[in-house]
C-alpha cells in the first residue's frame, strides 16, 4: 500500500495520546475521521496497530514497532522542504571535481577549505586526472568541473566552458648537491642530464612550454624518462634519474633528494584553469564558480 505521510502523523498523534479524542483535538478534526484514518491504515498493513475497548487505547506489538519508524519518516519528511530550498541555491548537494597534480600544491587547497566552511552541505567527489583525461570525463558527463592546463581540445570547445585561475612560471627541479651556486641558475649552466618531462599527448601546453625553454636558451635537451604525474616526476628526480622544470606550485611537494631553483632565463607562465560543461544546470557548480571567482 502507499501510505501517506497523513495517515503516519494521525497514529503516531494517537499513539502518543492513547486517547482518539485528545488525538482528534490536537490534529484538529472531529473523532470519526481520525477512528476511520486510523482503521484505513491497519486494513492496508494487514494488521491492528491498536487495542480498543470502550475505557482504554493501547498499541498492539505492530504498532510498538511502527512508532519510532513513523516519527523518523515524519522528521524525515519535515526537513524536505528546506533540502530541496537548499539544493536550488546550491548550498545542498554534489559535485564531482577532478585536479591535476600540480593543483593540489597551489590553489586547491585553500579553495576547497574556504569553500567547505562556505557549502557545508555538499559533498565533494574529488579525483585526481591529467587534462586529458578530465576532457573526456566532462565530455561524458562524469565530472562536474576539472582544474587542468589549457588550451581545450577543438573538439570540446563547443561544449566546455572555461575559466583562467592561475599562472604561474617554471622552475628547475633538480637532483640534490648538483648546482653549487645559490640562487636563480641559467639552463645553459646545467650539467647534461637527461630531462624528465610530461609526454605531449597527455599536456601539450606544459610539454611545449617546458621546451621552448631549452630551446630560448640554445640547447637541445635529452629526453630521458616521461611521466604523467608530477610525483612521479620529483621522485625520478630525487633518484638522480635527470632534472625537470616544473609549474612553482610544484616546490610545495618536499621530497629528498631534491632541490628547486628559480631559473634566471626568461620562462612562460603556466596556466591552469577550471573547465565545465556548459549545459550544466547545477546550482551547486555555479556556487562553486562564482567563489572560485573572488579568489
Amino acid at each position: 500500500m502507499n501510505i501517506e505521510t497523513r495517515q503516519l502523523r494521525y497514529f503516531v498523534t494517537v499513539a502518543e495520546e492513547l486517547h482518539f479524542g485528545r488525538a482528534a483535538a490536537r490534529l484538529h478534526m472531529t473523532q470519526p475521521p481520525l477512528s476511520q484514518a486510523i482503521a484505513a491504515l491497519e486494513d492496508g498493513l494487514g494488521t491492528a496497530l491498536f487495542l480498543r475497548n470502550r475505557r482504554t487505547v493501547a498499541l498492539t506489538p505492530a504498532g510498538s514497532a511502527l512508532l519510532p519508524e513513523a516519527r523518523r519518516i515524519l522528521n524525515e519528511a519535515a526537513l524536505l522542504p528546506e533540502l530541496a530550498r537548499r539544493a536550488a541555491s546550491g548550498a545542498a548537494g554534489r559535485l564531482a571535481l577532478a585536479f591535476i597534480t600540480s593543483a593540489d600544491y597551489s590553489v586547491l587547497p585553500p579553495f576547497l577549505r574556504r569553500y567547505s566552511e562556505r557549502y557545508p552541505g555538499v559533498q565533494l567527489s574529488l579525483q585526481e586526472a591529467t587534462s586529458d583525461v578530465q576532457v573526456d570525463e566532462l565530455l561524458r558527463g562524469r565530472i562536474d568541473a576539472g582544474l587542468l592546463i589549457p588550451p581545450l581540445p577543438d573538439r570540446a570547445r563547443a561544449e566546455l566552458d572555461y575559466m583562467k585561475v592561475l599562472d604561474e612560471p617554471l622552475i628547475l627541479c633538480a637532483p640534490a648537491g648538483l648546482l653549487r651556486k645559490k640562487g636563480p641558475v641559467a639552463l645553459r649552466h646545467l650539467p647534461a642530464l637527461p630531462l624528465i618531462i610530461f609526454p605531449r599527448e597527455i599536456s601539450p601546453a606544459l610539454h611545449d612550454a617546458i621546451l621552448s625553454c631549452f630551446r630560448e636558451a640554445g640547447i637541445t635537451p635529452a629526453i630521458g624518462q616521461q611521466a604523467i604525474q608530477m610525483q612521479t616526476i620529483v621522485s625520478l628526480v630525487s633518484a638522480g634519474m635527470g632534472l625537470a622544470l616544473v609549474p612553482q606550485s610544484v616546490s610545495n611537494l618536499m621530497r629528498p633528494g631534491v632541490e628547486y631553483r628559480a631559473l634566471a632565463d626568461a620562462t612562460p607562465l603556466v596556466e591552469t584553469g577550471i573547465a565545465w560543461r556548459r549545459d550544466n544546470p547545477s546550482p551547486v557548480l555555479k556556487g562553486f564558480l562564482e567563489l572560485l571567482r573572488t579568489i
